[in-house]
């Protein structure tokens, strides 16, 4: 387990604890629990944000499909309508 020393302003820390007192209890560890939870969606929106940008990336490079090898779409298949 990992201990980190931040600072942030005393308005956030306010409503921060205010929150977390709501959804966990005063009981002990609960602002560490609900910090992991906030670092911890923090971190996914991150990881969703890359994987979105890789995404977004790839598109832009574009994608090869190949030569058309046909004229009409009634060329791919070896069917008839039945109305001659």
């Amino acid at each position: 387990m990992g201990t980190i020393t931040i600072s942030i302003d005393d308005d956030t820390e306010r409503r921060f604890r205010e929150v977390a007192k709501k959804k966990l209890g005063q009981r002990k560890g609960y602002l560490g629990k609900a910090t992991t939870e906030a670092l911890e969606t923090w971190l996914r929106k991150q990881a969703q944000e890359e994987i979105a940008n890789d995404a977004l990336a790839l598109l832009a490079t574009g994608y090869d499909l190949g030569k058309k090898m046909y004229q009409e779409r009634k060329d791919l298949y070896d069917r008839t309508t039945g109305i001659d």
